[in-house]
C-alpha cells in the first residue's frame, strides 16, 4: 500500500479508535480516573501498521510482537481493535463515496448504468474440534475441505464494490445470495444487469432476468453438432464478460490472510471485509490522476 493511503487511514481511523477506547474505559466500574494507569506501548499508527502487515503478508502475532518489541497479547489486542474499524469502512468508489451494504451497491449500479458481476469464493480455515456441534457445516461440497465462503461483487472493470460476511462453505452460492437479500434488492430496486456463473441459475427467473447466467443445455443426450457449436459460443461469450470478477477475487487472495486462514473462524467476516475495503481504497487511489502524478 502507498504511503498516502496509509496516511489517510491514520487520519480517518485514529479518532474512531481513540473514541471507542475512551468509551470502553468509561463504561467499566473504576477506582481511578479515566486515563490513569499504564499507558499503551503501541501508539495507534503502530497498531494500524501491525494489522496491515498481518493482513497483507500473513505474519503471525509472535513475529509482529518481536518487530515492535511488545508482548504477543498486545499485538493480538491491537489487531482485534483495528480490524473491525477497517471492515466497517466499506468499499471506496470515489473520494467521499463508499458502499457498505448490498442495497447501496445495487442503487449505485442502477444510477451509474453499470453492470455488476457476482461470484462466490472459498477460504480455507482450520477444522473445528472433534465433538463440536455442526462440525461438518464448514466442509465445502466442491473442494471437500474446511472453508468459509464470501460473495464478491465487482463492476465490469473488476473494481471491488462489495464483499459479504463469511458463511460456512457448505452453503450453496445461490442460497448465500438469497440470504443476503440479492433477489429482494433487484426486484425492488433499479434495473440492473448482474452477471453470474452457473451456481446462480434460478435467480434470473426470480429477478425478471436481471441476473444473467450461462445458457441452459437444452439437449441432455445426443445433441446435434450445430447446437453444440452455438452453445459453446454463447457460454464462452458469457464467461468472457464475467471474467473480471475472477480477477477481483485474485486480488483479494493476494493478501496472505485470505490465502489460508489459520486464526479463529469467528474473525473471518471482519478479515475478508477489511481486505476488500483496503483493496478498493488502493484501487481508487491508483485511478486518481492527481495522486498518480
Amino acid at each position: 500500500m502507498s504511503a498516502d493511503v496509509i496516511a489517510e487511514l491514520v487520519a480517518e481511523l485514529g479518532p474512531l479508535w481513540h473514541e471507542r477506547h475512551q468509551r470502553r474505559l468509561a463504561s467499566r466500574p473504576r477506582q481511578r480516573a479515566v486515563g490513569a494507569g499504564a499507558k499503551h506501548q503501541l501508539v495507534f499508527i503502530d497498531r494500524l501498521l501491525a494489522t496491515l502487515v498481518h493482513l497483507r503478508h500473513g505474519a503471525t502475532h509472535d513475529v509482529l510482537a518481536c518487530w515492535f518489541g511488545v508482548d504477543r497479547s498486545t499485538v493480538t489486542r491491537a489487531v482485534g481493535e483495528v480490524r473491525p474499524l477497517l471492515a466497517e469502512r466499506g468499499c471506496t468508489i470515489t473520494t467521499g463515496l463508499r458502499l457498505r451494504t448490498l442495497a447501496e451497491v445495487i442503487d449505485h449500479l442502477g444510477s451509474s448504468g453499470q453492470t455488476g458481476i457476482i461470484d462466490g469464493t472459498e477460504i480455507r480455515v482450520r477444522r473445528p474440534a472433534v465433538g463440536r456441534k455442526d462440525r461438518d457445516k464448514f466442509v465445502s461440497g466442491k473442494n471437500k475441505q474446511n472453508a468459509v465462503k464470501a460473495m464478491v461483487l465487482t463492476n465490469a472493470d473488476g473494481r471491488m464494490l462489495f464483499c459479504s460476511p463469511a458463511q460456512p462453505a457448505s452453503c450453496a452460492d445461490i442460497t448465500h445470495a438469497r440470504q443476503l437479500g440479492l433477489v429482494k434488492h433487484l426486484v425492488d430496486g433499479p434495473a440492473v444487469e448482474i452477471l453470474a456463473d452457473a451456481g446462480y441459475q434460478g435467480l434470473g427467473a426470480q429477478t425478471g432476468g436481471r441476473v444473467v447466467t450461462p445458457p441452459h443445455r437444452k439437449f441432455k443426450k445426443n445433441p446435434p453438432g450445430w447446437y453444440e457449436e452455438i452453445h459453446e459460443r454463447q457460454r464462452k461469450a458469457h464467461s468472457s464478460r464475467r471474467i473480471r470478477v475472477e480477477h477481483g477475487i485474485a486480488h483479494l487472495k493476494n493478501w496472505r490472510a485470505l490465502a489460508r486462514h489459520l486464526g479463529r473462524r469467528e474473525h473471518m467476516s471482519d478479515t475478508v471485509q477489511a481486505v476488500a475495503s483496503l483493496l478498493s481504497h488502493q484501487q481508487t487511489s491508483d485511478l486518481n490522476p492527481e495522486r498518480a502524478s
